[in-house]
């Protein structure tokens, strides 16, 4: 089963600032007088992910382009992240913008809605993990290609498990199986924790659809989460606290507590991302992952890039053989892997052998099989009013400052409000 959480598409929550009316005015790359005299077209890129460390690793898929396709040149172009999306959205605006842009999913949910990006033509989908493509889609039509992905999954420490004599997590875990294994591990005489799961927002999302429910109202215009299944994910994170996972108080949100606290030893099960393995390789214990439990249901957190083409271009045909090659691959398959630089969508599991066996840990499978039922995180326009909101009412009732249920119906209100 497959379920994706679609965005919260208000009118008002979907459209940038943006004067596309000078879009229409002329080119956004200037580049149609080479194709018009028979020379290379030139295609812009412009990117975020491969700044910091993998600009050579873009530039070699590149070159690999460039030789598969001579009538084709890419001309990159690499900006920091925080710089990035106010660069693009001036760009855009102004009628510069590049041929073709890389985007994160939130940010290609309110630009896939104001007719920035060109709908893409004839695309081999089979060649894409299906909710990686399909995240990249809006009203049925394709309008980008996910480009690499991480998501979350449940890293648990063996020796730990065996100590206590609890079985190991399965993928066929349920709430239930992982809050009986947690109280039976947490010792705290010895510091010892059963369970870690951040009581926030990106976490709330994805436990609401695990209890079988939705963020927000299918039309996006207000707050769907003041359900049973909104609740019972509220009291799925709450009454962790201070039971089987530390309190704010013991320490549990301030940087880099939760990682410390298993590395040390100090923690059966944690929830948390694939970007962690790294960070764990000299785990002085044996350690392992699973797809994280659901309730009714699986639903596992997804992070997603994708590579877009700009609705302006005049070099469009041109733009998608570059995104489509940037996307799939086998020489962006291989440079990924070997750089470890994020991970690619690709639906051919058997180009990802090299990754299922680098080692710890082990089951790396289930990296994979988390993207069998993945979540996405409503996107809104005022989304980090939208976080704070909900991360205020689950932290005052995690502190017992406010019942579970008031909780929920104020942080449904404060979104109701934001929606308008």
């Amino acid at each position: 089963m497959r379920t994706i959480i679609r965005r919260s598409a208000a009118p008002a929550a979907i459209a940038l600032t943006l004067a596309l009316g000078a879009c229409a005015q002329g080119s956004a790359t200037r580049t149609d007088d080479a194709a018009a005299t028979g020379g290379p077209v030139t295609v812009r890129y412009m990117n975020f992910s491969a700044n910091g460390g993998h600009e050579q690793d873009l530039d070699a898929i590149k070159s690999a382009f460039e030789s598969a396709n001579p009538d084709i040149k890419i001309q990159l172009e690499t900006v920091p992240y925080d710089d990035y999306f106010t660069k693009l959205q001036t760009a855009v605006a102004g009628g510069t913008a590049s041929d073709a842009f890389e985007l994160n999913y939130e940010n290609f949910v309110t630009y896939s809605s104001n007719g920035s990006l060109a709908a893409l033509k004839d695309v081999d989908g089979s060649a894409y993990k299906p909710s990686l493509l399909e995240a990249f889609s809006a009203d049925g039509t394709q309008y980008g290609l996910p480009e690499s992905f991480s998501n979350v999954v449940l890293f648990y420490n063996k020796d730990l498990f065996a100590e206590a004599g609890v079985d190991e997590p399965t993928a066929d875990w349920t709430w239930a199986d992982e809050k009986a294994a947690a109280e039976k591990l947490t010792d705290k005489k010895k510091g010892v924790w059963g369970d870690y799961q951040p009581i926030s927002f990106f976490e709330y999302y994805k436990a609401v659809a695990q209890a079988g429910g939705e963020f927000v109202s299918p039309d996006g215009s207000a707050a769907a989460f003041d359900s049973d299944a909104g609740r019972a994910a509220a009291e799925w994170l709450v009454g962790k606290s201070g039971t089987t996972m530390p309190m704010e108080a013991d320490g549990a949100g301030t940087p880099d507590f939760d990682s410390k606290l298993f590395k040390d030893g100090k923690l059966a099960m944690w929830h948390t991302g694939i970007w962690m393995f790294g960070g764990m390789a000299d785990a002085p214990f044996d350690w392992d992952i699973v797809v994280e439990p659901g309730d009714t249901t699986k639903a596992s957190a997804m992070f997603t890039n994708g590579a877009v083409v700009n609705a302006q271009s005049k070099n469009q045909e041109a733009a998608q053989k570059w995104v489509t090659f940037l996307t799939s691959s086998d020489e962006m398959v291989q440079k990924r892997l070997e750089t470890s630089w994020e991970l690619p969508p690709v639906a051919d599991e058997s180009q990802l052998a090299s990754y299922l066996d680098t080692g710890e840990p082990k089951n790396r499978q289930a990296v994979f099989d988390s993207l069998d039922a993945t979540v996405l995180p409503p996107v809104i326009e005022r989304q980090q009013e939208m976080q704070d909101a909900v991360d205020k009412q689950l932290g005052d009732a995690a502190a017992g400052r406010t019942p579970v249920d008031e909780a929920v119906a104020k942080a449904a209100k404060a979104v109701d409000a934001l929606l308008k």
